[in-house]
């Protein structure tokens, strides 16, 4: 039984790796290849997107856990800390994407399925793997607050760099458009779902913990 669960773990890992590599490869082609600006410039706006910088976190933990999962990155990716806030960041990419920009943004072609790779295939994948694959223990409410720093750098990023270059990644933080004051506030609302879906995953991990007869 035990090997049947390492070998569909080890193939999860290695479909969500393989899609993964290849959504961001094919956007990063679609995004040269209809370039407006420089090509450097075009990729600093590649990684500027959230999006971009959360799949590819996810397509490297995959990776390590795949390929070394005994190396000093693999035991540190296989924490369930580690794991569930992966989990969490790669979520929101498809919460924001389905309820906010899948409204405004229309997109057809080899767009529309780099589109729904990152933003609906690969969550729901990774959203599978943490649920079925994960050690479900050692989470604690604490763990809330320093998951948060990854999304607070990310928008001092965007924010700073966006007064800088002109280009804002998504509707919602373009202070151009929207002003200071309402970018603070969308932020505050940001940060707080943040806060929110971690405290969800830890209280989902602690009923699976209990369940499971984990501590």
């Amino acid at each position: 039984m035990e090997g049947k669960t390492t070998k569909a773990k080890q193939t999860f890992l290695m479909i969500g790796a393989a899609i993964t590599w290849f959504a961001l490869l094919l956007q990063l082609y679609i995004i040269i290849l209809n370039r407006v600006e420089s090509v450097p410039e075009t990729i600093i706006h590649f990684f500027s997107f959230y999006t971009v910088l959360t799949n590819i976190l996810v397509a490297f933990c995959s990776t390590v856990l795949l390929v070394k999962p005994n190396s000093r990155s693999g035991i540190f990716f296989s924490q369930p800390s580690v794991l569930a806030v992966n989990t969490i960041y790669i979520t929101v990419v498809g919460v924001i994407y389905n309820l906010i920009l899948r409204q405004i943004w229309s997109t057809v072609g080899f767009q529309r399925l780099a589109d729904e790779v990152l933003h609906v295939v690969i969550p729901l994948l990774f959203i599978l793997y943490w649920y079925f694959f994960t050690p479900k223990g050692g989470l604690v409410w604490q763990n809330a607050f320093p998951w948060l720093m990854y999304p607070f750098v990310y928008a001092v990023f965007v924010l700073f760099r966006g007064t800088l270059s002109g280009f804002y990644p998504y509707p919602f933080v373009d202070a151009n458009t929207l002003g200071l004051k309402t970018i603070l506030l969308n932020s505050d609302g940001l940060f707080t779902g943040f806060f929110i879906l971690s405290l969800l995953f830890i209280v989902i991990t602690k009923a699976m913990s209990k369940t499971n007869g984990n501590t």
